[in-house]
């Protein structure tokens, strides 16, 4: 059976384009386990030493950063449970989606912007995805 000549292309073009995204998964993910571990322990130096430049300039600081994980991150600062889920590209930029299960068993969907620095991957911001499913 052969395949139409453009199924052919559209797959190899999607194979090529992803190639690159891939490659970065592990270093990408392990990042954010890093900081997710530091983030445990109340590492906040460590945990900043994660953030991109970006982020360091707009907390300025490990204490800051760690009080703005501690009031609007909660699930990130205690997870119960976290998996990594897809890596994409999105305008140039690389997502990491997370599904973090908090110490009380709600899940959340996360995605983390990851940037490429001269120190390695670093997290550029964290956006907390809206439920889906939920309602009345």
């Amino acid at each position: 059976m052969r395949l139409p000549a453009g199924l052919l292309t559209a797959a190899f073009l999607t194979a090529t384009l992803a190639a690159p995204v891939l490659a970065q998964e592990d270093p990408i993910q392990q990042t954010i386990r890093n900081q997710l571990d530091a983030l445990q322990k109340d590492d906040y130096a460590t945990a900043f030493s994660f953030a991109s430049p970006t982020i360091k300039g707009l907390f300025g600081s490990p204490d800051r950063f760690g009080m703005m994980v501690r009031q609007g991150y909660p699930m990130v600062h205690r997870p119960g449970a976290v998996q990594m889920l897809e890596l994409r590209e999105v305008a140039g930029n690389l997502w990491q989606r997370v599904m973090i299960t908090d110490q009380q068993g709600r899940t959340h969907l996360l995605d983390y912007q990851m940037v490429q620095t001269a120190d390695g991957w670093q997290i550029n911001g964290v956006q907390l995805l809206p439920s889906v499913g939920v309602g009345a």
